[in-house]
């Protein structure tokens, strides 16, 4: 995914869960964050920042936070991209272990949920695809969530029961950076959704994890990453 109008900026405050002060070239700015996440380890003051300037000239923000360096590393942070990331890569048959569809749709609904992908194969295979986009990394390990997730936990058992449906089932963890050793369920901070993936595995949902090659305009994904989804 190729953005546009990008500018660099040093980051100061988050003042709530949509919105942030930045400096660009010496000029205090309210800007929006495209991730509601708690990213406290990465939003810390004085990091470099990248903005994508909004070509909306009614807008309140003009500029959007996309990703953030952690050290050497540059985290994409906006929670719209990993959905169309692996879109892309399904439509285009380019995500390794997953299915080569012949129909793809975004965003159906099914029980109570809405699920990111919807599909069907030229064999006759039809089933969902969960998106979750991974920011949260420590010392090599990607982790998800980095905050309670009853909403994760609910579209983990939701897949489990189309599972049972006849449905093909998968989860996608979209890593959004790299490199990353591997993937691991944050069992400390939402030790429901971490139970609630294992379950997800023992049903027959298809867990995957992806890390993804970033630069200050784009996003593309990457290459399957080892999972832990191992109970304590």
């Amino acid at each position: 995914m190729q953005y546009k109008n990008i500018h660099k900026a040093i980051f100061l405050e988050r003042l709530h869960r949509f919105g942030a002060l930045v400096d660009i070239n010496g000029r205090v700015e309210y800007v929006h964050v495209k991730n509601t996440g708690r990213c406290k380890e990465l939003f810390i003051p004085g990091v470099e920042v990248f903005l994508e300037k909004s070509d909306n000239p009614d807008r309140k923000t003009k500029y959007s936070i996309i990703s953030v360096y952690k050290g050497k590393i540059l985290i994409n942070i906006d929670s719209q991209v990993p959905n169309e990331v692996v879109y892309d890569a399904v439509s285009n048959g380019v995500a390794e272990g997953l299915p080569k569809v012949s129909f793809i749709k975004r965003e159906v609904v099914y029980g109570k949920s809405r699920f990111d992908i919807y599909y069907e194969t030229e064999t006759g295979g039809r089933g969902f695809i969960e998106v979750k986009g991974v920011t949260l990394d420590l010392n090599g390990t990607a982790m998800f969530p980095d905050a309670p997730t009853v909403r994760g936990r609910k579209h983990l058992l939701e897949l489990a029961d189309a599972k049972t449906k006849g449905y093909e089932a998968h989860v996608v963890f979209l890593i959004q950076y790299k490199p990353v050793r591997e993937f691991k369920p944050n069992t400390l901070m939402d030790p429901d959704f971490s139970k609630a993936l294992s379950d997800a595995f023992k049903a027959g949902v298809g867990i995957h994890a992806y890390d993804c090659s970033v630069s200050e305009d784009t996003i593309n994904i990457g290459k399957p990453v080892k999972i832990n989804i191992s109970q304590s």
